[in-house]
């Protein structure tokens, strides 16, 4: 792992907290049934998935730990593994994290993975986003956790997933924040329950409810200081965008309607699966309308050497339209690319629409630039896109 140390996956010592279980309380009984459901509901894993869990020290992490173990024993998970990730940005406070999660670890019979990422360092090597860094490392860490705890289960890497502990909270939250500075449509559905490897079974609980249930959950184990979760004293800084949205906007939504988590989580779910539906179709059309410029070169197609849109596509309606050219955008880009409004319209710009008829033409001649250095161009043949050098290379013969 990169500026990183990181311990192979160990059994800890036995303990003794399965034995003899008295009944759980509704609270905690609701919250495990809740994620069970969540995980049956969406396929997120199955008995024999190897299951990499997050954990932070938070509430959320820390209940999300507590529940999958209780899953565990009752054989709805089985393979079980914890990392967690040390930034390195808070001093004492993160080896105090991490000291927690250890004990935490052992208290539930979990192997654990420490890894320790100087993100401080990181961020003045880079000049880059403190944020953005950290989430990169902290899955990087996690997908190199996961490939490890699948060979421990001797199954691929692909066979695992790695679960975090977003609430419903942290998906309103996403939702606002995306509300405020632009999204596309589909950027309101806000978090996945499943990315990739990437799991969130908690998505159907509040933050609230997770306290709930560690405060109520007979098995849990103190901190030395008698806490039950970790407190990171930088999530109450309203300076910071997510915290702002945390402690003011969230808060007040809640004031109009106490059900507003439950509310907006089934708005979202309703606009996740349109966005699923026309994201299928938008698949299909580019089966058939998009052409890779070095597909059938015999080596497996390089997408970074961009695409053809063929006339056809300007048939379907604007909206199949965009989602098509950014699902090619995607590809071409890489998944991790933030694609830019500007890119999808001057790719757009390569059709002309007839309002009066509704018919389309090419509109030949027609030659943009777009972000990562791709040119655009427009004929007969159908919208092209392709880098800038490749462009005028052909341009010059």
């Amino acid at each position: 792992m990169n500026a990183s140390e990181n311990t192979s996956m160990k059994p800890l010592p036995e303990t003794d907290i399965s034995q003899g279980q008295p009944p759980l309380p509704n609270t905690c009984e609701q919250f495990v049934h809740t994620l069970r459901t969540t995980i049956k509901r969406h396929h997120l894993a199955h008995p024999h998935t190897p299951v990499l869990l997050m954990v932070s020290g938070g509430s959320d992490s820390c209940a999300l730990a507590y529940a999958a173990w209780l899953l565990r024993e009752r054989g709805v998970l089985q393979h079980l593994a914890m990392l967690h990730v040390n930034h390195c940005l808070r001093g004492l406070d993160s080896d105090a994290d991490a000291a927690f999660v250890q004990r935490l670890a052992a208290h539930l019979n979990i192997p654990l993975f420490n890894c320790r990422i100087d993100i401080a360092r990181m961020v003045r090597d880079e000049q880059g986003n403190m944020e953005a860094i950290a989430r990169r490392e902290r899955y990087r860490a996690a997908q190199e956790a996961l490939e490890s705890l699948c060979a421990h289960c001797q199954l691929a890497p692909s066979h695992g997933v790695f679960c975090t502990a977003h609430t419903a909270n942290d998906r309103a939250e996403a939702f606002f924040m995306r509300s405020i500075v632009g999204t596309g449509p589909g950027g309101f559905r806000a978090m996945r329950y499943r990315n990739g490897q990437c799991i969130r079974p908690l998505l159907d609980v509040s933050r609230e409810q997770a306290r709930a249930f560690l405060r109520a959950f007979p098995h849990v184990l103190p901190g030395e200081g008698g806490e039950l979760w970790r407190e990171d004293a930088t999530n109450a800084n309203t300076d910071h965008f997510r915290a702002y949205v945390r402690h003011t906007l969230v808060p007040a939504a809640e004031k109009w309607n106490p059900q507003f988590l439950t509310v907006l989580t089934r708005s979202m779910n309703l606009i996740a699966d349109e966005d699923d539906f026309l994201e299928s179709l938008a698949h299909d059309i580019a089966c058939n309308q998009v052409t890779w410029l070095d597909e059938g070169a015999g080596l497996g197609c390089v997408y970074q050497h961009g695409f053809l849109l063929a006339p056809q596509l300007g048939a379907y309606h604007l909206a199949l339209c965009r989602r098509v050219v950014l699902q090619a955008l995607k590809r071409m880009l890489g998944d991790d690319a933030r694609i830019e409004t500007a890119s999808v319209q001057a790719i757009l710009s390569g059709f002309v629409y007839d309002e009066t008829s509704g018919a389309c033409h090419m509109n030949s001649g027609y030659v943009a630039n777009i972000q990562g250095n791709y040119a655009v161009s427009a004929n007969k043949q159908g919208v092209r896109v392709e880098p800038m050098s490749a462009f005028r290379a052909r341009r010059k013969k």
